[in-house]
């Protein structure tokens, strides 16, 4: 994505996911944060050397520009910085943008080939467009937590994942976009709901429960609708994840794992449905047995059996997983506070290297990207004035860079 620019009105997690994504594949980002105190997110905690450990995950490799947008004098900036901009993304409070002139229509006209995308909770119209939006709360709205956490009560997923779902159809979309402006010359404008994002996820609970049937129970780490598929206590105080898809692997995990080739046969287990049915009993048969063997000893059974099993890996677990440290996925980025680890982005391209710079502090960029933009800026307390610099001039064919390093592509036969 070398060559594209992004402008980001963005805060919390769902639009800098989004557009983190679009940097770590080379688009210049330029995040415009409200001076002094900055995204919002930057301040959820103080968990990484001071830094906000959800701003470290989502923000590197961006601009940051100080800017009031509320102020008139950040009229200009904006103009001209979306005259050269390919892609502006927003999550503000609802109605926030065209507020302040910054909706798809307001914009087409002057700026025919720019991609806006808005992301939001519930998307436009409807009678809750305009109610706040936070990842719990889609979380809740979505159903999700109806079918997650133990019978007695319902838990929230340990990740965002209603901002990291909505992020990433954004991502997508996005790209979806400009591969439509290369062939029709215009820009389009996007609508991401956080709501649409995570009923898309619940696809398989809505239609397990299609027609007012039953829906699928919770049941903590185990699957609701499939068995035995979770967790499983070992004798020596382990705890193994595992997993049965189909009929033949039950018939060799009651063989080779179990040493039970009987229980294949025993109507109670002899289906997914009989076993999800009969759950209970089927556990504490698998319990009794696994509990005369050790975590090493079962997972070793497990993987002569090619029955698929998993460690419950804790965090320090996660950063010290041999399966990624043998695959060299950890790298460093720098910070206002120093390196610090990152994970290369999934989906690795042989012909290029994926862009991993700094994390922004605060404005960092601002009086660069000002100069550029052939205006100089006299920061006040709740805003910035700006006056034209005399001969100054955008160049034809975009931005001219600010000190962010944009690696060129690695191509295959380079």
């Amino acid at each position: 994505m070398d060559g594209i620019t992004v402008v980001s009105l963005e805060h919390a997690i769902a639009a800098p996911f989004c557009t983190r994504q679009l940097a770590d594949q080379g688009a210049r980002v330029i995040k415009i944060e409200r001076p002094g105190s900055g995204d919002f997110a930057r301040g959820y905690d103080s968990r990484v050397k001071g830094m906000s450990s959800h701003f470290v995950w989502t923000n590197r490799s961006k601009e940051s520009l100080a800017l009031d947008v509320k102020a008139p004098e950040s009229a200009e900036v904006m103009d001209r910085l979306l005259s050269r901009t390919d892609v502006l993304v927003q999550n503000l409070a609802p109605g926030a943008a065209a507020r302040l002139g910054l909706s798809f229509e307001a914009l087409h006209a002057k700026y025919p080939r720019l991609i806006v995308c808005d992301i939001s909770g519930y998307g436009m119209g409807g009678p809750f467009q305009d109610k706040k939006a936070y990842d719990l709360l889609i979380q809740s709205e979505s159903g999700f937590l109806s079918v997650t956490g133990t019978p007695d009560e319902p838990s929230k997923a340990g990740a965002s994942i209603a901002d990291i779902s909505a992020g990433m159809y954004a991502y997508s979309s996005i790209l979806s976009a400009l591969l439509l402006r290369a062939t029709t010359g215009k820009g389009s404008r996007i609508d991401v709901s956080m709501l649409e994002s995570m009923v898309e996820w619940m696809g398989y609970p809505m239609y397990y429960a299609f027609n007012g049937a039953t829906p699928p129970a919770r049941s903590g780490a185990a699957h609701a609708t499939i068995y035995p598929y979770g967790p499983f206590p070992s004798g020596d105080g382990g705890t193994i994840m595992l997993g049965l898809q189909n009929e033949r692997e039950w018939t060799v995990f009651c063989d080779k794992v179990l040493g039970r080739p009987e229980l294949a046969q025993d109507e109670r287990f002899a289906s997914n449905g009989a076993r999800t049915a009969h759950r209970t009993e089927l556990r504490a048969l698998i319990v009794e047995i696994f509990g005369g063997l050790t975590r090493d000893r079962i997972i070793d059974l497990l993987e002569g059996a090619q029955i698929a099993n998993a460690s419950v890996n804790d965090m320090q677990g996660v950063w010290d997983h041999a399966q990624l440290r043998a695959r060299a996925r950890w790298t460093e980025v720098d910070s206002p506070v120093g390196r610090l680890p990152a994970l290369w982005p999934p989906g690795s391209n042989e012909a290029y290297t994926a862009r991993m710079d700094a994390i922004p502090a605060v404005g960092q960029h601002t009086e660069a990207i000002l100069a550029e933009l052939g205006l100089a800026a006299a920061k006040t307390g709740t805003g910035l004035a700006a006056d034209r610099l005399a001969g100054t001039r955008l160049a034809d064919t975009g931005l001219a860079d600010t000190g962010v390093n944009h690696p060129a592509p690695r191509r295959g036969e380079d």
